[in-house]
């Protein structure tokens, strides 16, 4: 989940272009790009979309093939608000991955969360569990983030806030030394709970420099991906995510020599001149693994694009 794009749930006319994005991810926002007054026009018009079956598409195809195999994120009002419920309600449905909750305050909410959402599953008939993603995006959730991620088994990732973190505080959203305390923050809370780390969006649509400065610290920092809200910031988001052919390559000889280390029984060895061992063995493995993952998908959209473009008997 390199790339996640949000939709207001509010601009049905924008659905299907975000399904054709390059995105990985597409997150359908009913809280704040949704004015109060059109929020139950925006749930009707997502609980339609998410019902029925996208342009070109077979509606007897699984939600997977229906929606392009993207994750699909649905961004639902916080959970003392008064739309909570219906959220739930209308927007549970097969072809969901997460319910990403905002403003979480404790433990008590997200567990509260998660009972909603067993509920509504149960009504809708969902058979495949939908996670959570909380959004961090106040001090004292940033303070609590271990214990907010561990509430629940539901409980896939945690997304960073900055503008609702930073901007009550006086805090400058551009300031480099408080992002990067933020973001380790988030990541060694996410990292202790067996979760992963989402990075914030970024408003400025025309700083791509920004944008890329911004995801390459996130990456370092072991966030998976960032948030976009403009098309334009999809690519970015995925070249600084996706894994270089330098570090494909590093990775590759550290697994292939693992195998050669295991037959030899040592537990340390070298490869380009570092030490490898557990740790290191570890991140190339993913690093690999994401790999063959990108280059599947790749394949993927290219037949698809393929048998878009073939004409029609």
């Amino acid at each position: 989940m390199k790339s996640k794009l949000f939709v207001p749930g509010s601009r049905p006319e924008l659905f299907a272009k975000a399904l054709a994005s390059q995105a990985d991810a597409l997150s359908f926002d009913l809280e704040d790009a949704v004015s109060e007054a059109r929020k139950p026009e925006a749930r009707a018009h997502l609980r339609d979309f998410l019902l029925g079956s996208p342009p070109g598409s077979n509606a007897s195809s699984s939600p997977a093939d229906r929606f392009g195999g993207k994750t699909l994120i649905v961004r639902v009002n916080a959970i003392d608000s008064p739309h909570f419920e219906a959220d739930l309600a209308a927007v549970v449905q097969a072809g969901v991955d997460l319910i990403n909750l905002p403003k979480p305050r404790n433990a008590d909410d997200v567990r509260a969360a998660a009972n909603a959402l067993d509920a509504a599953e149960r009504a809708n008939g969902v058979t495949e569990p939908i996670g959570l993603l909380l959004n961090i995006e106040s001090p004292g959730a940033l303070r609590r983030a271990f214990e907010l991620a561990s509430a629940h088994p539901r409980v896939k990732g945690l997304q960073l806030g900055l503008g609702d973190l930073f901007e009550p505080l006086g805090i400058a959203r551009r300031e480099t030394a408080a992002i990067q305390q933020a973001m380790f923050a988030l990541s060694m809370a996410a990292g202790e709970a067996g979760v992963f780390a989402y990075d914030s969006a970024f408003a400025d649509i025309r700083d791509q420099a920004g944008f890329q400065a911004e995801a390459r610290l996130a990456r370092s920092l072991g966030f998976i991906g960032k948030s976009c809200i403009h098309p334009s910031q999809v690519a970015l988001a995925n070249e600084v995510f996706q894994p270089t052919p330098d570090e494909i390559a590093h990775a590759q000889r550290v697994v292939e020599a693992a195998a050669e280390a295991d037959a030899a029984g040592r537990g340390a060895y070298v490869v380009d001149g570092k030490m490898i061992d557990g740790p290191f063995l570890a991140r190339a493995r993913a690093i690999v693994a994401q790999a063959a993952s990108n280059a599947a998908s790749i394949a993927a959209s290219t037949v698809a694009s393929t048998q878009d473009r073939e004409p029609q008997a």
